[in-house]
């Protein structure tokens, strides 16, 4: 796959190079700061995919297949070095490994944060995307667990629309554009306890379930 959209060769060079500083400290911010790993991803401008393939499944959803992943722990010069090599690359979080992601529509998840915030809940980070979903990051084992709990809270024959996202998913991060609709945005910024150590999914599953069943 290759890095192809136009647009973004036509950009001025000077434009450029400042996206080009921009995205590595923000790449920086996630390895440094909240220890997460981050991916090159492929970005969609009116549908077309940057990864080149007219049949993609998943237009500027997906990580780059011949790009480095950025590790934990990545200082400014490597996340610069890294970035330099794939210009305008989204930036997507591998969901499985320090958080996992439970996803909702995006009206019941706000209505949900505000219950959580006023009850005490312990929260971790939470996402907004332009595609009309909230992203509540939580302990990593969700994606697996999350039949087992429905089921022990009574849920598991709502037909509930909540996603959890594992290992293997990717979830973009704020700031970059998902699908070409526009940027993830956070409701809940990352902090170092809430990136190191996100909530348990059942500590959120409760009122997420009630306030999805009723929207």
């Amino acid at each position: 796959m290759g890095f192809t959209i136009g647009g973004i060769r036509e950009m001025r060079s000077g434009t450029r190079r400042r996206g080009r500083a921009a995205g590595a400290t923000a790449v920086a911010e996630y390895t440094g700061l909240w220890g997460w790993a981050v991916a090159p991803g492929a970005r969609a401008s009116g549908g077309v995919c940057s990864c080149g393939d007219s049949a993609c499944a998943a237009p500027g959803a997906h990580p780059l297949d011949f790009a480095r992943e950025v590790p934990p722990g990545a200082t400014l010069e490597t996340a610069a070095e890294a970035w330099a090599e794939v210009p305008g690359a989204a930036m997507l979080l591998p969901a499985g490994r320090t958080f996992d992601v439970l996803d909702v529509p995006e009206a019941a998840g706000r209505r949900a944060l505000v219950r959580m915030e006023r009850l005490g809940v312990p929260l971790g980070p939470v996402a907004v995307t332009p595609s009309g979903r909230t992203q509540f990051y939580v302990a990593p084992g969700a994606a697996v667990g999350l039949p087992g709990l429905l089921y022990r809270m009574g849920w598991d024959d709502a037909g509930l629309d909540l996603l959890a996202l594992g290992r293997g998913a990717y979830v973009t991060a704020p700031p970059s554009d998902l699908g070409g609709l526009g940027p993830v945005r956070w409701l809940r910024p990352p902090d170092p306890d809430t990136a190191a150590a996100p909530p348990q999914a059942r500590l959120l599953l409760g009122t997420l379930a009630y306030i999805c069943h009723r929207w």
